[in-house]
């Protein structure tokens, strides 16, 4: 892919470093900076740069951070690598340094092998160790401190997600002048299973420091109020909880809320209408055999994704032909997702040895029944595989939002096509017109799968022109400018 010169920085010429001194009135504070680091010439021992991360919530917060005095706050990938803050693309970084063992202990531990598993309903075992724990305190102290270091007097302080869950209240704690909004973008349990965590009071007290904690759907807002009340005692009415001083007194009150989270609209739909991305979708097509039928699955390689049940499900339609080669494929992008972990690394092996074995069955000599991609593309790639598949599979089992599904039906600007969506993602609260299925029924989810496989043109057009409609006019610029008026709005009501 080639990268803009605009887009490339290299962080040692003088003049581009941020200064150690410099406050700012507003920052979001993530597990990583929104940039990665490539070699600007492409060979092994050239200088190295930057350019802007893809994901949605880059985009959606980089106008801002340009717009106002901002920072980002985060690791910058590399680590036992110190950097100094520095300028990229109208944005400051102030980056936080983890050494090797806080990316084992803290990232690959605590967040994604404790939290991770049991706030996405204990779909594989959560691991409950002390060492974890303690790396994961830690470390949000470091992404705290740092944001003491360089906020200035009453800034906005927007801490996001799920493994940043003690910073809101060390922030409360050193400087009650902020304004302090937390976002988790990943499901949250109900109490019920949020029991299990031995720390269950750390991490609720954690993100009661903030004055407004956002949550992709309702149900998870009100999990976490639940959890609230039952595991620190705390008053809670309507969406606003109580919280306490060691003394007793009320310090401050909370806002728990949903604020489902989008897309660039904008981008994809002008990638949809360019020519060299709709002859692209024409070429994939045209490599595959131009079949009838192209369904699509576009997932990070994780065990919340369900696809496994995805194939399963395929494997029996073409079982019992009701889908044929010849006429069907499944295109299955899976991109390389935290390959250290053990549960990872299984669940690759399960997804391409099951691959094999329906492509051994049933293939033919022109025809491939699954196309599997284990591989991250760029967003011109992907709304090309958007606009070439005729049925979206998202069969996921539990995920906080999904942002394939909406991309998909942005990119879909002809209203042509189908979505197939789990009901256990936040998308189905906004897509109500997609087909909705439960991902642990297969039988269920190969009928909705033929559905969407016969659905009649006018049908699909109506389907997808309301689901546009909701997109369009809720997109991630709405989002990010909807939490920051609530966190406003919270911060001047207690105040009062």
């Amino acid at each position: 892919m080639q990268v803009p010169a605009s887009e490339i920085i290299d962080i040692a010429p003088e003049g581009r470093q941020a200064q150690k001194s410099t406050k700012y009135d507003f920052m979001v504070v993530s597990n990583r900076l929104p940039v990665d680091r490539f070699p600007s010439d492409g060979g092994d021992n050239a200088a190295e740069g930057w350019r802007r991360s893809p994901g949605g919530l880059v985009t959606a917060l980089a106008p801002i951070m340009t717009k106002t005095d901002g920072a980002w706050v985060g690791w910058h990938g590399a680590p036992d690598e110190p950097l100094e803050p520095f300028s990229h693309s109208g944005m400051d970084l102030v980056p936080v340094d983890l050494s090797t063992d806080d990316v084992e202990l803290y990232y690959e531990g605590f967040s994604n092998a404790t939290l991770w598993p049991l706030y996405h309903d204990v779909i594989a075992p959560p691991e409950f160790h002390r060492t974890w724990w303690d790396s994961y305190r830690r470390v949000n102290r470091r992404f705290a401190d740092a944001v003491i270091q360089h906020a200035d007097h009453g800034a906005t302080v927007w801490v996001q997600d799920y493994q940043l869950q003690l910073v809101p209240s060390m922030l409360r704690q050193a400087r009650p002048d902020l304004r302090i909004g937390f976002f988790n973008h990943i499901p949250f349990p109900p109490p019920e299973i949020f029991a299990q965590l031995p720390w269950r009071q750390a991490i609720i007290e954690g993100l009661l420091g903030a004055d407004l904690v956002g949550f992709q759907r309702p149900s998870d807002a009100a999990n976490f109020m639940r959890s609230a009340r039952r595991f620190i005692g705390a008053s809670v009415k309507q969406q606003q909880i109580h919280v306490k001083s060691p003394d007793g007194r009320i310090s401050h009150i909370a806002r728990a809320q949903a604020f489902p989270i989008s897309i660039a609209v904008d981008q994809i739909s002008e990638l949809a209408e360019r020519p060299d991305i709709i002859e692209r979708a024409r070429q994939i097509r045209q490599d595959l055999g131009n079949p009838k039928t192209i369904l699509l699955g576009v997932d990070r390689l994780d065990y919340t994704k369900g696809i496994p049940h995805r194939l399963k499900a395929f494997e029996e339609l073409l079982k019992e032909g009701r889908l044929t080669v010849e006429d069907a494929t499944l295109i299955q992008v899976a991109s390389p997702s935290r390959e250290r972990v053990r549960q990872y690394r299984l669940l690759r092996e399960e997804i391409e040895g099951t691959v094999g074995h329906i492509n051994g069955s049933y293939d033919t000599m022109q025809n491939t029944a699954v196309r599997y991609l284990h591989h991250s593309y760029p967003i011109e790639e992907m709304v090309a595989l958007y606009l070439a598949a005729d049925v979206m599979l998202v069969t996921a089992l539990r995920d906080g939002m999904n942002l394939v599904a909406k991309e998909y039906v942005t990119a879909r600007t002809n209203n042509t096509g189908a979505l197939v969506l789990s009901e256990f993602t936040g998308a189905a609260d906004q897509l109500k017109q997609a087909l909705l299925m439960n991902p642990h029924d297969i039988d269920g989810l190969k009928n909705t799968i033929m559905r969407a496989v016969h659905l009649p043109p006018n049908e699909s057009r109506r389907r997808m022109k309301s689901m546009r409609k909701q997109i369009l006019d809720h997109d991630v610029d709405h989002w990010s400018a909807e939490f920051l008026s609530a966190l406003a709005e919270t911060v001047v009501r207690d105040d009062t």
